[in-house]
């Protein structure tokens, strides 16, 4: 029997058959690979997106933690703006009830001006217009003096701490049987000094600013 050695076809043949097993060996280690990162991949997912959602929730805590702290550095400035408007309004219709008590009477009740009044001025004030008006109640209840303030405007010129300055405009009628009841109006202005006492203001000074006298010559 002879040799039979294997002519160049059946060696490249077997080669082929080789090197298709081996193509065949390594396409199916790929499909493994690639079939076990395609199953790997929801499980990565999954680890991946609890980590997303915390991430999600400090950044939303955290720009809530910022907004607050912001609208907290922006009301408090409102609050205390809000708190010296108030006051300077309660200063202001203080003063003009003041000016309008101290100097509205009639011959009837001009002896109880000073009790009334009492409860707008403080200290000495008080004081010298209990006495300022004992002075003139004889003349002007003879005279039968009727007198009327009415307040045009008032408003803060200063504040500082528990002392104030307010100016009050008024417009002030006058009248008498001896002038025939022909009214006599004047526009004055003052200059009122207030002083905390407590929770209420209180007149503690007043001086004319303007005094304009409108009543028509006849």
């Amino acid at each position: 029997m002879e040799d039979q050695q294997p002519t160049a076809g059946d060696l490249t043949d077997g080669a082929s058959d080789r090197e298709v097993r081996s193509e065949a060996v390594e396409l199916g280690v790929a499909e493994t690979a690639s079939e076990s990162a395609t199953e790997e991949s929801p499980k990565a997912r999954k680890r991946f997106s609890p980590n997303k959602k915390t991430l999600a929730v400090g950044v939303s805590a955290a720009l809530f933690v910022a907004a607050g702290a912001f609208a907290g550095a922006t009301v408090q400035p409102y609050l205390m703006d809000r708190a010296t408007v108030d006051t300077k309004l309660t200063i202001a219709r203080t003063a003009a009830e003041a000016i309008t008590t101290l100097w509205t009477y009639t011959p009837d009740d001009m002896d109880k001006l000073p009790d009334r009044s009492a409860k707008y001025l403080s200290g000495d004030f008080e004081d010298q217009y209990r006495k300022y008006v004992d002075a003139i109640v004889p003349t002007n209840k003879q005279a039968k003096v009727t007198n009327s303030t009415e307040v045009v405007g008032a408003a803060v010129e200063s504040l500082n701490g528990s002392d104030a300055t307010a100016i009050v405009y008024t417009n002030t009628t006058s009248k008498s049987p001896l002038s025939k009841d022909i009214p006599s109006t004047k526009y004055l202005s003052y200059r009122v000094q207030l002083t905390r006492e407590g929770s209420h203001w209180l007149v503690t000074k007043m001086t004319t600013v303007t005094s304009l006298d409108l009543t028509p010559r006849l």
